[in-house]
């Protein structure tokens, strides 16, 4: 069996009108002035998620995203034939997990960028267990898409969610199993915005997985 506990869990959920400008003017006071012009929207609220929470150069990070920066790059495709130079910088910057330890000029242990679809809340939950880091950070989320929702590919949801997992159970908030063996439920593992909906209610979550069972438990 596998398990980590959660020291600290946030959810981020914007009006589902904000874009990357207005998150900048609601989330100004959480960045430094020269990161926050140069932020995507999710990189935005995935610092947002992670404000005060202090990371160590021993802490490992787990990202997990299954479009990224689709809006930033939906909004670099509109401004053609004149190509906007901002837009295009904006388009190619590194995840939103990176904009934010640039920002904080934090390194860290090691860094696992997850990205899929079925599995993803599954593999991203896996890399944080198997971890030696003592501590590991769990990112993860999305911006709202536009158009390219048409070809479903994009999320039609913004959101970021950050929780802290520790081997240490003292002061948990909740806890994250795995149990390999003969899988004996049969729920599918939960996407991205349902795992990150969890966490925001504190609702536990069990599921079957490609060799075990996982839970999302709380007190």
């Amino acid at each position: 069996m596998l398990e980590r506990h959660i020291q600290f869990a946030r959810v981020e959920r914007p009006d589902r009108a904000e874009a990357a400008a207005g998150a900048r003017t609601r989330l100004a006071s959480k960045f430094p002035h020269t990161a926050l012009r140069r932020m995507t929207h999710l990189g935005l609220l995935v610092g947002a998620a992670l404000d005060g929470v202090p990371l160590c150069a021993d802490d490992a990070v787990v990202y997990a995203s299954s479009y990224a920066e689709t809006r930033a790059l939906e909004d670099f495709l509109r401004s053609f034939p004149a190509a906007s130079p901002l837009l295009f910088q904006t388009s190619i910057h590194p995840s939103a997990i990176q904009q934010v330890l640039i920002g904080r000029q934090q390194a860290v242990r090691r860094f696992w960028p997850m990205t899929g679809r079925r599995r993803l809340v599954e593999s991203a939950l896996l890399a944080a267990l198997m971890e030696p880091s003592p501590r590991v950070v769990l990112a993860g989320g999305e911006e709202r898409g536009t158009w390219l929702l048409e070809a479903n590919m994009a999320s039609d949801q913004a959101f970021a969610f950050a929780i802290v997992l520790a081997a240490d159970p003292k002061g948990a908030l909740g806890r994250v199993r795995f149990s390999p063996g003969a899988a004996t439920g049969d729920a599918p593992c939960p996407a991205l915005p349902e795992f990150a909906g969890a966490i925001e209610r504190k609702e536990g979550l069990n599921w079957r997985g490609a060799g075990g069972d996982w839970s999302l438990d709380w007190p």
